[in-house]
């Protein structure tokens, strides 16, 4: 059952900052926004700690609806109490470490997104402007011994000295107090006091123009996109106004489309406009000029909207040009399912706990945390019965649960006395526990080098004679851990390298069925690729080779190429390398870069050799299709 997720956002100058900002900063700001996360019947935030009210004792600015979640609210509980710890009152910083520093890390757990744009933005944004650089000193002095007691605001000096490089000073200390007198007194609600953060939106969407009325923050927006159209424009130009309506479209359109895409409005009567215009020879409005990569390209000059709309999609086009696969027809790739491969047999969990004990038993002196018999005593009593829940057919009405906080201690304990070969048993608990969507999503949000996942993957990896039994399960336990997308992407990001490592180690291992899991591994990875990259140029049009990793992608084709080559055991581990190998390139971002690699492999001649009758040439139909279609499409 999935729960509905908001974001509150407050505006703590109470309007103060839209009607007045573009007079003292020369920058449209529209709100000094506080955010809170509001789900199962709470609202939380963050400011002096976290903290937790009833939803509707306050009156939002805005509600922006951030979709829905799977998570259950204990595994949110969890989450939250996690948290503490982090996210301390020591720790808020005004500008760096904030209320919605909270709020997007919340977000994110909860549905996989994060908040608008245009509330991460404004720190950089404000701090661009002469107002903004003079008061940023006295806010790090603020936060430099952690965060003061009550609700931080400037000192009188800094409020007077930000003032002071204002086009009007006394507007700007009258803002800055207001601000801070309207928090003090309790910012938007009285039953609590919520932290600010500084934002800069132009819109309430996090799409659409913004303004721009001096050179250095037009510098910034050239420097921060790609792609840039600027609208040059006056409150007395009467085309301007009949061209707005068509480039605030624009703006929202092409910019929720296209990260790195920016639109921005300078009117030549507000703030240094004026200097903006000169410095790229704008004598008339409506004037639009395209920037690609901060170069001038075009110029177009009156209201016409049809040239309009024809020089944003050029300007877009040149700056992301679709994937050259986008519109090729890939019918074997397509047919691929991306759903995960997951081993889910479960062994006679009694025979499972007797061997590990044995092994336990063995050891002397035993050392660590926990005893013997406190180690025993939790796989008895807690893990198991989780386990033996868990795999129940049909499942209990009530989903079972465990106090997995205890579980990291019990796997350090086990990880420091046995030997790796005593392992395996353990391996394969967390495999099998790693099926139950509670244990995976409490996985995911145990971010640090002591993950028990991380911590049985690292010894793995210890040595190169690592006892098959051990490696087996471990490649098992890690492609069971893409049962859930959250804990997948944590795999994928933070375990990077040693996932990476073990891969490498097991696709070319001598015994089959380590390489099948090794596959079955790859293939997982791949996947999970592959629905980001969709989900990117679904939303966005095109994939930024910038939040992807070129020279991992490198190291696993090159791998993947390898063991398709050697594979003559098993047509159905070629069949998941060629799938791994065809949802890697199909929408790589790199796929100019990959040629080289790609003939140096000899990629084409690799997988056609697959095709050959005889020993290790596959002959099953759909198996070949798939290898003919990424030998002729996607290999050079």
């Amino acid at each position: 059952m999935s729960t509905l997720v908001q974001l509150y956002v407050y505006d703590l100058s109470n309007g103060l900052a839209r009607q007045l900002s573009a007079q003292l900063t020369g920058r449209q700001i529209d709100g000094i926004w506080h955010t809170s996360v509001v789900a199962f019947g709470k609202e939380i935030f963050y400011g002096q700690g976290i903290s937790i009210t009833p939803p509707g004792g306050s009156h939002p600015t805005r509600i922006v609806e951030m979709g829905e979640t799977a998570i259950d609210e204990d595994t949110f509980e969890q989450y939250i109490s996690e948290m503490h710890q982090e996210f301390t009152a020591e720790k808020y910083h005004l500008l760096d470490f904030n209320c919605n520093t909270f709020s997007n890390e919340c977000i994110a757990f909860l549905t996989g997104g994060s908040i608008p744009d245009y509330i991460k933005s404004l720190p950089t944004d404000f701090l661009s402007t002469p107002f903004g650089a003079a008061l940023r000193p006295s806010i790090d002095a603020m936060y430099r011994h952690g965060a003061p007691a009550g609700l931080p605001t400037p000192p009188p000096e800094a409020t007077r000295a930000a003032a002071q490089v204002s086009p009007n000073p006394a507007l700007a200390t009258g803002l800055l107090e207001a601000i801070a007198a309207r928090a003090a007194s309790g910012g938007p609600t009285g039953s609590y006091i919520p932290t600010p953060a500084l934002t800069s939106p132009s819109t309430p969407d996090t799409a659409g123009a913004k303004s721009c009325a001096d050179p250095t923050s037009f510098q910034s927006i050239l420097k921060d996109n790609r792609a840039v159209i600027a609208f040059f424009t006056s409150k007395t130009c009467g085309p301007c106004r009949v061209i707005e309506p068509v480039f605030q479209d624009l703006a929202q359109q092409k910019t929720r489309m296209n990260r790195g895409v920016a639109f921005t409005k300078v009117d030549l009567g507000v703030g240094t406009a004026a200097a903006i215009a000169g410095q790229y020879g704008v004598r008339a409005t409506p004037t639009f000029i395209f920037f690609l990569d901060g170069r001038k390209t075009h110029e177009l000059r009156g209201a016409n909207a049809p040239e309009l709309r024809t020089q944003v999609d050029l300007l877009i086009y040149e700056a992301y040009p679709p994937h050259p696969h986008k519109s090729a027809s890939f019918p074997a790739i397509d047919s691929i399912s991306l759903k995960p491969i997951l081993f889910t047999q479960i062994p006679n969990l009694d025979t499972l706990l007797s061997k590990l004990n044995e092994f336990i038993d063995s050891v002397s002196p035993w050392t660590g945390v926990l005893t013997q018999a406190q180690v025993k005593q939790a796989l008895s009593k807690t893990v198991i019965p989780f386990l033996e829940a868990s795999s129940r057919t049909p499942p209990p009405p009530q989903p079972p649960t465990a106090p997995f906080d205890y579980w990291p201690a019990l796997v350090s304990s086990l990880v420091s006395n046995l030997t790796v070969g005593d392992l395996f048993p353990l391996g394969d608990i967390w495999r099998i526990a790693l099926l139950n969507p509670k244990f995976s999503e409490w996985s995911a949000a145990k971010r640090d080098p002591q993950n028990p996942l991380n911590v049985l993957l690292s010894k793995a990896l210890e040595s190169k004679d690592v006892p098959r039994n051990y490696l087996l399960t471990v490649l098992r336990m890690l492609s069971n851990a893409f049962s859930s997308a959250n804990l997948a992407r944590e795999c994928i990001t933070s375990m990077r390298n040693d996932l990476t490592a073990m891969l490498v180690l097991s696709l070319l291992h001598e015994n089959v069925a380590v390489r099948s899991a090794a596959a079955s591994l790859a293939f997982n990875v791949a996947a999970h690729l592959q629905k980001h990259r969709l989900e990117k140029i679904e939303s966005h049009g095109n994939i930024d080779p910038e939040d992807e990793d070129l020279d991992w992608e490198l190291e696993v084709i090159s791998a993947l190429l390898e063991a398709i080559g050697r594979e003559n055991a098993s047509e159905d581990i070629v069949h998941r390398l060629t799938a791994s190998l065809a949802l890697l390139l199909r929408f790589s971002p790199y796929t100019g870069d990959l040629i080289p690699l790609m003939e140096v492999l000899r990629s084409r001649s690799t997988l056609t050799g697959k095709l050959q009758k005889g020993d290790g040439g596959v002959t099953q139909v759909e198996i070949r299709k798939l290898v003919t279609e990424v030998a002729e499409k996607l290999c050079p």
